[in-house]
């Protein structure tokens, strides 16, 4: 089965009532983020110089003994989140709560979110139901991921590292530059919020927290960490703003996170400067907004049927329209709700 979405239909009615909806332009700012979060794990952000006679971050320092990658084989799928949903079921005060909310990673959203702007790569994602949203590999991330040069594997890890120098394990402490860097370890949020007429559930990565004791609560004391090539020319800068500061602003935004904290390397590996932006100073990009709105309402409007092995596949790439497949084959490499999860949600 195949159907798809026109693109230019979608921008011509993300374009007709985009200044004419008080309704779904209020949506993106309201204060709707619940407090589901397990602060078991944290960094706390340590002070930093920016001075750039002085700062000198060496990221590519311990690379090849001190970092502990992450096998970029293995897709975890949902797994951890689902896991989180059975151990916190007593959280949710309705039952009914699991038949309306779409439950992802907050990276699936970010993808969704920043289409409008994106021109060089296109995503797959696999729901089951109108509920559970997993990234599905591209062929063309997958060659991408296989051809990576060990410059490009090294330049990975940078942010990692840069990470290390600008957090401490304890509020009173210190950073550790020396220490192992382990991608396999993470602290994550869950964020309950809507977009519009959307109830979402998604989880995302939170860096560290300030260790300012009077700091708001949660998300508001989080702070996200970046890295990024070194500007140097005024075309450089204009790409930056255009492009990558949008996927700041959205991966920030979804989480409620305010502050973000950037290291600028240059082309050996060196952070040579430190600049920290406030999320409330982004443009608020309102097209990315009611894409995700009008996509996640077209996704409502084909899924019919409510089996966790048959899965719906939306596939988009740049210049080109959003369509879909149905793989109804439990063997499918597309289902990714584990069996466990299944029997689970049917015993409740």
């Amino acid at each position: 089965d195949e159907c798809e979405l026109s693109s230019k239909r979608l921008q011509r009615q993300l374009d007709h009532f985009l200044p004419e909806d008080p309704r779904r332009r209020s949506s993106d700012e309201r204060q709707h983020r619940a407090g589901l979060t397990d602060s078991c794990m944290w960094s706390w952000a340590a002070s930093h110089r920016n001075d750039q006679r002085q700062l000198r971050y060496y990221v590519q320092d311990g690379y090849t003994s001190r970092f502990v990658k992450r096998d970029n084989r293995v897709k975890e799928k949902l797994d951890h989140v689902l896991k989180w949903i059975l151990a916190n079921r007593d959280r949710f005060t309705k039952k009914i709560w699991v038949l309306e909310t779409n439950v992802t990673w907050r990276g699936h959203l970010t993808i969704v979110l920043t289409t409008p702007y994106e021109t060089q790569e296109g995503w797959m994602l696999a729901f089951r139901g109108t509920i559970y949203i997993s990234e599905v590999e591209t062929e063309a991330a997958r060659v991408h991921r296989e051809t990576r040069s060990e410059r490009q594997e090294e330049m990975m890890c940078w942010g990692y590292k840069s990470e290390q120098y600008l957090c401490a394990d304890a509020v009173d402490g210190t950073s550790d530059p020396g220490g192992i860097v382990n991608t396999n370890e993470a602290f994550c949020t869950v964020v309950q919020t809507r977009l519009a007429d959307h109830k979402l559930l998604f989880s995302g990565e939170v860096d560290c927290r300030v260790k300012d004791p009077d700091a708001p609560a949660a998300p508001g004391c989080y702070v996200e960490l970046k890295t990024s090539a070194e500007i140097c020319t005024l075309k450089q800068r204009s790409n930056f703003h255009r492009y990558k500061l949008l996927k700041w602003w959205a991966h920030s935004f979804l989480p409620g996170v305010q502050q973000i904290v950037a290291g600028f390397r240059d082309y050996d590996g060196i952070v040579v400067s430190v600049e920290t932006f406030r999320t409330e100073n982004f443009t608020t990009h309102q097209a990315c907004m009611y894409f995700c709105d009008e996509f996640l309402s077209f996704v409502k409007s084909v899924i019919k049927e409510e089996d966790p092995r048959l899965v719906y596949l939306f596939t988009w790439d740049p210049h080109r329209d959003v369509t879909f497949t149905v793989h109804r084959d439990s063997q499918s490499p597309k289902v990714f709700l584990p069996e466990w999860y299944i029997k689970d949600t049917r015993s409740h």
